[in-house]
């Protein structure tokens, strides 16, 4: 526990709340420091003017979309100044354009997408929706997309129509959108609806059994090590598992080296555009089934 308490703001409010009982007064000291210092702090140092977080061998909207979830993760306070800024820099700036065939992050003045709006793939959209959710911008567009392309066994697959079967990783991603859109939102009889659904899913994929006893999976997903415990604010709901399987995997992550080095992506080929899931940054599992070659397996 003083090791939890003596790290990074980040993981330090975390710690005290969920782990610890410190009064609400103290965990809002300690959250109210992730802007300012440690990992909450250098990710907002390293936005570009225009929204845009980027490396030199990505498409934009690689790093900028993780990095987004990164900031997420922190549970940075949104109502935070600087972390206002950065969401209306990315707001106004950056749009979802499929100019060419192919959907990136661009500055353009109209006939895209904004951010908060998503492109085409539910994995990426689950991730987007989230964020909307989470940063005060729940797009409801976005949420009604996602409801219509659940499939019949109660998930989601990016591979989809294509595939008829979901796939836990884009499940995962899009559960964790709708949680976030429902939270902004409030009460929505259809999110609950598709979300139970999706949770249901998971389950008869033994994936939350996995999780619980710290067994992996997939071999592609991040050890996460036992799960016995949830924190309290997820209690009332299973879909907390997801975002507790993700945070687990960050929070490991916060260490600044692995920060970086969990965001080389590795290399594309031609024509295609190839990431881990949105909601398991560092894996290998790969996006975008439909404009890669066929010997990419679709495992997200």
């Amino acid at each position: 526990m003083d090791w939890l308490l003596d790290s990074d703001p980040a993981i330090a409010w975390q710690a005290m709340q969920d782990l610890k009982d410190a009064s609400p007064a103290a965990v809002a000291a300690m959250r109210a420091r992730v802007p300012h210092e440690g990992v909450g702090a250098e990710i907002l140092a390293l936005q570009e003017p225009d929204g845009s977080w980027r490396r030199a061998d990505s498409p934009v909207w690689l790093p900028t979309l993780f990095t987004f979830l990164f900031l997420r993760a922190t549970g940075v306070d949104p109502a935070d100044p600087a972390v206002v800024a950065a969401v209306s820099r990315i707001e106004s700036s950056m749009r979802w354009d499929n100019r060419g065939g192919r959907w990136e992050l661009r500055q353009v003045e109209s006939g895209a997408n904004p951010f908060f709006e998503g492109e085409t793939e539910p994995c990426i959209n689950g991730g987007g929706l989230a964020l909307g959710g989470y940063f005060g911008r729940p797009n409801a567009k976005l949420a009604s997309r996602l409801l219509s392309e659940q499939l019949a066994d109660g998930g989601w697959n990016c591979d989809a129509p294509k595939s008829k079967v979901s796939s836990y990783h884009t499940t995962i991603c899009v559960l964790e959108g709708l949680l976030e859109y429902e939270r902004a939102v409030g009460s929505a009889p259809e999110i609950t609806a598709a979300r139970r659904r999706g949770e249901e899913y998971l389950l008869k994929r033994d994936l939350f059994r996995r999780l619980s006893t710290g067994e992996p999976a997939n071999p592609e997903l991040p050890a996460l090590g036992p799960i016995r415990a949830w924190p309290k604010r997820f209690a009332s709901s299973k879909a907390g598992v997801s975002r507790m399987a993700v945070g687990c995997s960050i929070r490991r992550g916060l260490n600044r080296s692995h920060f970086r080095s969990t965001n080389r992506w590795g290399s594309r080929a031609a024509g295609t555009r190839s990431a881990p899931c949105a909601c398991f940054a560092g894996t290998r599992s790969r996006v975008n089934s439909r404009r890669r070659p066929a010997r990419f397996k679709a495992t997200c």
